[in-house]
């Protein structure tokens, strides 16, 4: 994608008021309800590279129930990707949208109120989608009824980004396969953005028949093993041992046919495994924290993409994986801690302003590569913006076990 939407969640549509999220220079063509087919208010979006690249909807009203948006890239080149959103959380998305492929699709069932359609990297990002009739049910019980419902959003906003890895990677070993380096290396970070955003949810996969301590079971090692931390039993795999391949010695060979290969494998693994997972509230505040440590530990350090030098994608995609951790535990822990709500959204946004500042729609990714020049220059100061978000968030885990 080209960058992280302010605060990425994929749930099931609930009766929070949603934002649907469009294309730069995104606009209807009718105003008038959308039809209705198979049981399902049909919605078209098309992109187009047009007026620095736009996102049009033919209707930007529909009636309340299922919804499907049919989403098709004809010409627009830096737009990849749109996202229905609803308070900050991600209702439905379609990614790796490349000119030219098929038409695809998304159906979420939607209660009446204001949505918005968000589309990174064109002109007009943002466009009101609005839903007529009835709202949803809002979510009803103690804190930890709400804190519990806004887990299984979250376990579905997990789903949801490994299945996009999945279509990232399936891509990145086309690529490979062809022996097309330069569409290799500009399908890279667009897949790597994907493994970040969850890093801390699946850290702990081993695979049937291995110990834990055994790296050659562990699908974070296989998946994302970077050179500081081999282990020399078990060899490199992965993204990083891809990444050098392309980027440090410029080159596909057989060995990286097989590492791309075995890529898909574990990313394929990966993919059933997430869709087993359930979470308790403070999973979802821990794994927020343990995102942030690894911007600072890895990213800002310009330790995670040595060779490519795409660490800002990835401390876009930590954030965004954050952002989305904490927007679901939102409305439980304002009823916990207002005040400390309000604060980390608040820095938040401050990070997120700040990344801006870096964006580049012309690089893969959609950021500034992180040169020594400009590690040099500017590590300080993407350091202290994550010191000042990590000390609020640090407070959300005791709270959120805590809550009755």
């Amino acid at each position: 994608m080209q960058r992280p939407s302010p605060c990425r969640i994929l749930i099931a549509a609930t009766g929070l008021t949603a934002l649907f999220v469009l294309a730069p220079g995104a606009f209807a063509h009718d105003s008038a309800p959308a039809p209705i087919a198979n049981g399902a208010s049909q919605v078209k979006i098309t992109l187009t590279g047009d007026n620095g690249g736009t996102c049009i909807l033919d209707h930007t009203i529909a009636k309340a129930g299922p919804v499907t948006f049919s989403v098709t890239n004809k010409t627009a080149t830096a737009i990849t990707e749109i996202e229905l959103q609803s308070n900050n959380r991600i209702l439905g998305e379609k990614e790796n949208l490349a000119p030219g492929l098929p038409t695809v699709s998304f159906t979420v069932t939607l209660g009446g109120g204001a949505y918005q359609i968000y589309c990174p990297g064109a002109a007009q990002e943002t466009q009101t989608f609005t839903v007529t009739g009835q709202a949803a049910a809002a979510a009803t019980g103690g804190t930890a009824a709400i804190l519990a419902d806004g887990t299984k959003g979250y376990a579905h906003y997990v789903d949801g980004v490994v299945d996009g890895m999945v279509t990232a990677v399936n891509r990145l070993k086309v690529a490979i396969d062809a022996g097309d380096l330069a569409k290799a290396q500009a399908e890279y970070p667009q897949a790597r953005l994907f493994y970040e955003r969850i890093e801390s949810d699946v850290e702990g996969f081993v695979l049937p028949g291995f110990k834990a301590t055994n790296n050659a079971g562990n699908l974070d090692y296989l998946v994302d093993m970077r050179a500081s931390n081999l282990d020399p039993k078990v060899g490199w795999h992965g993204f990083h041992a891809i990444e050098r391949d392309l980027f440090r010695d410029h080159m596909i060979g057989s060995n990286t046919r097989t590492l791309a290969a075995e890529l898909q494998a574990n990313v394929g693994r990966l993919d059933k495994l997430v869709k087993t997972l359930e979470y308790k509230p403070e999973d979802l505040a821990n794994g927020a924290a343990d995102l942030l440590e690894e911007v600072q530990s890895s990213k800002i350090t310009g330790e995670e993409e040595s060779f490519s030098h795409y660490d800002l994608v990835d401390f876009a995609a930590n954030i965004e994986g954050a952002q989305q951790a904490f927007a679901f535990l939102a409305p439980g822990l304002e009823k916990i801690d207002p005040d400390l709500t309000k604060r980390v959204q608040m820095q938040f946004a401050a990070v997120t302003t700040l990344l801006d500042g870096y964006r580049d729609p012309t690089v893969p990714g959609g950021f500034r590569l992180y040169t020594a020049e400009l590690k040099a220059s500017d590590a300080t100061k993407l350091s202290r913006s994550i010191q000042s978000l990590q000390e609020p968030l640090s407070k959300i885990a005791e709270k959120v076990a805590t809550a009755h």
